[in-house]
C-alpha cells in the first residue's frame, strides 16, 4: 500500500500513532504498559527504540506542551480568581503535573510516528509501509 501524496503518508502515519498503533502495520498496540513503548511490533518486527536517545524528540514535546498548558491554566485562573501566590501553586501545580503525565504517552506515539515517517521518506530497506 502507497499513498500518492506525502500529505496522504503522513496522515495516515499519524492516524495510526494516535490510534497508538504500529506506524508500519498498525496492527498492534506502541505500548507494553502505561507510557512504556513496546520494544517491537509483533507483526511487522518494526523496532520503535532504535537506539538510546531515540524519545529525547516527544520529552521536548511533552515539556512543550506542559509548559504552555501551564502558561494557559496561570493565566486563565489570574483572570477568574483572586487567590493568593500559595493558592496558585497548591492547585496549578498538580494539574500541570496530571496533564503533562497524560500527554506523555501520546507526545511518545508521535514521536514514533515522526521518526516512522522521516524513515520512510528517506527510503530506508526497512520502512515499507503496510495495510
Amino acid at each position: 500500500m502507497s499513498p500518492k501524496s506525502p500529505l496522504a503518508l503522513r496522515r495516515l502515519i499519524l492516524t495510526r500513532v494516535l490510534a497508538r498503533r504500529c506506524p508500519q502495520c498498525a496492527a498492534r498496540t506502541l505500548f507494553a504498559r502505561y507510557a512504556r513503548l513496546a520494544q517491537r511490533c509483533p507483526r511487522c518486527e518494526l523496532v520503535f527504540r532504535r537506539e538510546a536517545g531515540a524519545q529525547t524528540g516527544s520529552m521536548y514535546l511533552t515539556a512543550i506542551a506542559g509548559e504552555l498548558f501551564a502558561a494557559l491554566l496561570v493565566w486563565l485562573a489570574w483572570w477568574l480568581f483572586d487567590w493568593p501566590t500559595s493558592t496558585f501553586v497548591l492547585v496549578l501545580v498538580p494539574l500541570v503535573l496530571a496533564f503533562t503525565v497524560a500527554f506523555l504517552p501520546l507526545s511518545q506515539a508521535l514521536w514514533v510516528g515522526v521518526e516512522y515517517a522521516t524513515d520512510l521518506e528517506g527510503r530506508e530497506p526497512w520502512a515499507e509501509l503496510r495495510e
